[in-house]
């Protein structure tokens, strides 16, 4: 399975992007779709999670994105998106969306390789 994120670019603050990540093989097959989540490593930093949407839809967000980003999923197309507005120079991080396998530990979890991400540079 390959994940290959899309979508991000240079933006103001304040701006709105939004990622996609489409998967290749069976990750997101009709009958089995996965537990799946946008990750960021911004510079210099550890990996994170950002958010999560279930295969039931049940979504997550990290505390310092809430209500500005919101996560969805078209398990036809094997895309996750992440739509992200008024951003702010602290999002600037390199993107990744992966699946899970331990809710309690996303990270550490990830199913797939991680692929190359995408580049959000917000500048102030």
């Amino acid at each position: 399975v390959q994940l290959q994120a899309s979508g991000g670019g240079l933006v103001q603050a304040g701006g709105s992007l939004r990622l996609s990540c489409v998967a290749s093989g069976s990750i997101f097959s009709v009958f089995r779709p996965k537990d799946m989540g946008w990750y960021r490593q911004p510079p210099g930093k550890e990996r994170e999670l950002v958010a999560t949407i279930t295969s039931a839809g049940e979504l997550t967000y990290k505390d310092s994105v809430k209500g500005r980003f919101t996560i969805s999923r078209n398990n036809s197309r094997k895309t996750v998106y992440l739509q992200m507005n008024t951003l702010k120079p602290e999002d600037t991080a390199v993107y990744y969306c992966n699946a899970y396998s331990d809710a309690n530990s996303p990270v550490e979890s990830h199913v797939y390789n991680w692929g190359q991400g995408t580049q959000v540079t917000v500048s102030s």
